[in-house]
C-alpha cells in the first residue's frame, strides 16, 4: 500500500439481497419444496425407504438445482461502467 491508498476488502462471501426476488427465485423455491415433499411422501407411502438410493437421486435432482438457482437469483449483480 502506498500513501493514502486503502485496500478494498470484501465483507461478505455472497452478497444476497431480497430486492432481487424474481420469477426464478420462486421457481427455485418450488423445486426445493417439491423435492422435499416428494421425498417425505414417498417415505410415508412405502414405508422404511431410508436406504433407497433411487429416492435420494430423484430428490437431489430437484433440491440441488433449486438451492443453486436460489443463490444465483438472489445475488447482487454488479453493473460495470464503460
Amino acid at each position: 500500500m502506498k500513501n493514502g491508498e486503502k485496500m478494498e476488502t470484501k465483507t461478505r462471501f455472497l452478497n444476497l439481497s431480497l430486492k432481487n426476488f424474481s420469477f426464478f427465485t420462486i421457481l427455485s423455491l418450488l423445486m426445493i419444496i417439491f423435492g422435499l415433499i416428494h421425498y417425505l411422501y414417498f417415505n410415508l407411502r412405502y414405508g422404511d425407504t431410508w436406504t433407497d438410493i433411487g429416492i435420494y437421486s430423484f430428490t437431489i435432482m430437484f433440491v440441488f438445482p433449486g438451492v443453486i438457482g436460489l443463490i444465483i437469483s438472489l445475488m447482487d449483480k454488479k453493473e460495470e461502467e464503460d
